[in-house]
Protein backbone atom coordinates (compact mmCIF):
# COMPACT_ATOMS: atom_id res chain seq x y z
CA UNK A 1 0.00 0.00 0.00
CA UNK A 2 1.39 3.28 -0.96
CA UNK A 3 1.95 6.59 1.26
CA UNK A 4 -1.03 7.61 -1.02
CA UNK A 5 -3.22 5.44 -0.06
CA UNK A 6 -2.26 4.71 3.58
CA UNK A 7 -3.02 8.57 4.17
CA UNK A 8 -6.98 8.12 2.55
CA UNK A 9 -7.81 5.28 4.77
CA UNK A 10 -6.37 7.62 7.94
CA UNK A 11 -8.23 10.34 6.77
CA UNK A 12 -11.39 7.95 5.94
CA UNK A 13 -10.70 6.64 9.82
CA UNK A 14 -10.99 3.09 8.30
CA UNK A 15 -8.27 0.51 9.34
CA UNK A 16 -6.36 -1.69 6.44
CA UNK A 17 -7.93 -4.15 4.89
CA UNK A 18 -7.58 -7.50 6.87
CA UNK A 19 -6.73 -11.02 6.23
CA UNK A 20 -10.15 -12.02 6.18
CA UNK A 21 -11.48 -14.57 3.37
CA UNK A 22 -10.88 -17.21 1.23
CA UNK A 23 -6.91 -17.57 0.18
CA UNK A 24 -5.61 -20.12 -2.74
CA UNK A 25 -2.25 -21.54 -1.02
CA UNK A 26 0.92 -20.92 -2.64
CA UNK A 27 0.86 -24.45 -4.28
CA UNK A 28 -2.64 -24.21 -5.81
CA UNK A 29 -3.74 -26.84 -3.78
CA UNK A 30 -6.38 -26.08 -1.56
CA UNK A 31 -8.05 -23.15 0.01
CA UNK A 32 -7.94 -21.64 3.38
CA UNK A 33 -10.50 -19.65 5.35
CA UNK A 34 -9.49 -17.24 7.42
CA UNK A 35 -11.82 -15.83 9.94
CA UNK A 36 -12.28 -14.53 13.87
CA UNK A 37 -12.33 -17.72 15.91
CA UNK A 38 -12.37 -16.24 19.27
CA UNK A 39 -10.14 -13.22 20.01
CA UNK A 40 -7.66 -14.73 17.51
CA UNK A 41 -7.78 -15.29 13.30
CA UNK A 42 -7.71 -18.91 12.79
CA UNK A 43 -7.83 -20.76 9.13
CA UNK A 44 -9.49 -23.77 8.17
CA UNK A 45 -9.21 -25.42 4.75
CA UNK A 46 -12.21 -24.70 2.59
CA UNK A 47 -11.69 -26.85 -0.42
CA UNK A 48 -9.12 -29.64 -1.53
CA UNK A 49 -8.24 -28.78 -5.32
CA UNK A 50 -5.68 -31.68 -5.18
CA UNK A 51 -7.51 -34.48 -6.92
CA UNK A 52 -4.74 -36.43 -8.21
CA UNK A 53 -3.91 -40.03 -6.85
CA UNK A 54 -2.97 -41.16 -3.11
CA UNK A 55 -4.02 -37.37 -1.93
CA UNK A 56 -5.81 -38.50 1.65
CA UNK A 57 -8.89 -37.28 2.98
CA UNK A 58 -7.66 -37.50 6.31
CA UNK A 59 -4.83 -36.06 8.65
CA UNK A 60 -2.55 -39.18 7.85
CA UNK A 61 0.56 -37.46 8.63
CA UNK A 62 -0.79 -36.28 12.29
CA UNK A 63 1.44 -36.70 14.87
CA UNK A 64 -1.05 -37.57 17.34
CA UNK A 65 -2.45 -41.00 16.16
CA UNK A 66 -5.66 -40.54 17.85
CA UNK A 67 -6.15 -37.13 15.42
CA UNK A 68 -4.89 -38.85 12.10
CA UNK A 69 -9.01 -39.96 10.99
CA UNK A 70 -9.64 -36.48 10.67
CA UNK A 71 -10.99 -34.98 7.36
CA UNK A 72 -9.09 -32.73 5.59
CA UNK A 73 -11.55 -30.46 4.76
CA UNK A 74 -12.54 -28.47 7.43
CA UNK A 75 -9.08 -28.45 9.09
CA UNK A 76 -7.39 -26.11 11.48
CA UNK A 77 -3.84 -25.35 9.79
CA UNK A 78 -3.81 -21.92 10.54
CA UNK A 79 -4.48 -20.51 14.77
CA UNK A 80 -4.05 -18.03 17.17
CA UNK A 81 -3.23 -14.94 15.36
CA UNK A 82 -2.92 -11.73 17.13
CA UNK A 83 -3.06 -8.26 14.79
CA UNK A 84 -0.47 -6.17 15.59
CA UNK A 85 -0.22 -2.78 13.21
CA UNK A 86 -0.38 -4.41 9.73
CA UNK A 87 0.96 -7.87 11.25
CA UNK A 88 -0.98 -10.88 12.44
CA UNK A 89 1.36 -12.75 14.65
CA UNK A 90 1.83 -15.31 17.70
CA UNK A 91 -0.30 -17.60 15.63
CA UNK A 92 0.63 -21.38 14.40
CA UNK A 93 0.55 -22.65 11.13
CA UNK A 94 -0.11 -26.52 10.53
CA UNK A 95 1.30 -28.50 7.55
CA UNK A 96 -1.19 -31.58 7.40
CA UNK A 97 1.42 -32.61 4.49
CA UNK A 98 4.15 -33.27 7.25
CA UNK A 99 2.32 -33.37 10.42
CA UNK A 100 4.48 -30.32 11.97
CA UNK A 101 3.50 -26.92 13.23
CA UNK A 102 5.18 -23.83 13.22
CA UNK A 103 5.51 -20.57 14.88
CA UNK A 104 3.57 -18.23 12.22
CA UNK A 105 2.65 -14.53 11.40
CA UNK A 106 0.47 -13.03 8.25
CA UNK A 107 0.95 -9.70 6.24
CA UNK A 108 -0.87 -8.51 3.71
CA UNK A 109 1.56 -7.37 0.60
CA UNK A 110 1.42 -4.51 -1.21
CA UNK A 111 -0.44 -6.42 -3.86
CA UNK A 112 -3.44 -7.89 -1.86
CA UNK A 113 -1.18 -11.12 -1.20
CA UNK A 114 -0.79 -12.67 1.81
CA UNK A 115 2.54 -13.69 3.14
CA UNK A 116 2.30 -16.43 5.52
CA UNK A 117 5.86 -17.10 7.42
CA UNK A 118 6.50 -20.12 9.36
CA UNK A 119 9.52 -20.66 11.76
CA UNK A 120 11.42 -23.18 13.32
CA UNK A 121 13.71 -21.96 15.94
CA UNK A 122 15.42 -19.42 13.60
CA UNK A 123 14.81 -20.67 10.70
CA UNK A 124 11.89 -19.17 8.74
CA UNK A 125 10.04 -19.29 4.91
CA UNK A 126 7.33 -17.12 3.76
CA UNK A 127 4.86 -18.41 1.08
CA UNK A 128 2.72 -16.33 -0.93
CA UNK A 129 -1.22 -16.90 -1.18
CA UNK A 130 -3.69 -15.27 -3.48
CA UNK A 131 -7.09 -13.88 -2.03
CA UNK A 132 -9.96 -15.67 -3.93
CA UNK A 133 -12.71 -13.34 -5.03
Amino acid sequence: MGYFSMLLLLAAGTSPPGVEGNWLTDDGKGVVQIAPCGAHMCGRIARVLDKGPGVPASDINNPDPKLRGQPILGLVTLSGFSRDGAVWKDGRAYDPKSGRSYRASLRLNPDGSLKVTGCVLFICQSRRWTRMR
